[in-house]
């Protein structure tokens, strides 16, 4: 199965979800209440949000009445084509312009964040560029050992600390041995922090401060991993995280067929930051960049619903 055949299985809640758009649409009802209202319920059931969904059904209303649309298959045209610009973010590109490039991975427990610096590992190291993977989750022996295998299997350099110790202390030798080393690209996974711990949220402020000190420069990126299941707990994930660290993008893991599709739009619209990468399963070739186009082709079955617009 091609990368778009598995982005598409795995979105099949969603699917299932706006499977029911795409009948409004062929429904070819009246625009009037009742249609707002289903369609509104539908949007929701999908986990795109509240403020997320009012937004795009307001934007929607002002159009039928410039428009004078009479009947449902034009909103939801329109409506696909909106959530793709909604996507559509600029800086989707991983910032690689000014090497040493550091990429701080941050996230919940369980996110998928050692698997993902693995995988960019992966990814960075075919594209010519050397690597180093630094194991700032010193709570977790095992996420360090992880971490090691992903070295060995990419070639890619590897720093970790004793077990229990400072972390931010971990992401100082990390950062002093990468540089002495002449290394392009310094992935920095981080422990899966509690949003609602406020002290930890301080502890990766920390890790920033002393990037930029011996870097001269914030991290390149700092990537929140979210578990694509998660539904609209990664919106309050998202919103806490970018409020301590300034993310400069997403990866959505883990998507299979409970997978929310919806929760993306409401993160990008919420933040204003781009999906940057999707992981599907375990393998090293698991990661790509997120194309926009591409989701809403794999949310969107229907040839009519897909046409340009």
């Amino acid at each position: 199965m091609s990368f778009f055949g598995k982005i598409r299985a795995a979105f099949g809640r969603s699917q299932q979800t706006l499977a029911g758009v795409q009948k409004l649409g062929r429904a070819r009802k009246p625009i009037d209440s009742l249609f707002w209202d289903e369609f509104e319920d539908l949007l929701l059931a999908a986990d795109f949000g509240v403020p997320t969904t009012q937004k795009i059904l307001s934007g929607l209303r002002t159009v039928s009445k410039q428009e004078l649309w009479r009947t449902s298959d034009q909103a939801v045209a329109r409506f696909r084509k909106d959530v793709e610009r909604f996507l559509d973010l600029p800086h989707a590109e991983l910032n690689l312009s000014a090497p040493p490039v550091v990429i701080l991975l941050v996230g919940v427990n369980g996110s998928g964040k050692t698997t993902t610096a693995g995988k960019l590992s992966k990814m960075l190291r075919d594209g010519g560029k050397s690597v180093a993977l630094v194991a700032a989750d010193t709570f977790r022996a095992a996420a360090a050992e992880q971490l090691g295998i992903w070295a060995q299997r990419t070639g890619a350099q590897f720093v970790r600390g004793k077990e229990g110790a400072d972390p931010a202390s971990v992401v100082f030798d990390g950062l002093r041995t990468a540089m002495a080393r002449g290394v392009d690209a310094i992935l920095i996974d981080t422990a899966g922090r509690l949003q609602t711990k406020t002290n930890l949220m301080e502890e990766l402020k920390k890790m920033q401060r002393i990037i930029e000190r011996e870097t001269g420069k914030p991290p390149a990126e700092t990537l929140l991993v979210v578990d694509g299941t998660t539904g609209q707990n990664a919106i309050s994930q998202a919103r806490l995280f970018h409020d301590a660290t300034k993310l400069s993008g997403v990866v959505v893991t883990k998507l299979d067929s409970t997978a929310k599709g919806g929760v993306l739009v409401a993160i990008v619209d919420t933040l204003e930051i781009p999906v940057k990468f999707v992981g599907l399963g375990e393998s090293a070739q698991g990661l790509r960049p997120f194309a926009p186009a591409e989701f809403i082709d794999a949310l969107f079955e229907d040839e009519e619903l897909n046409a340009p617009v």
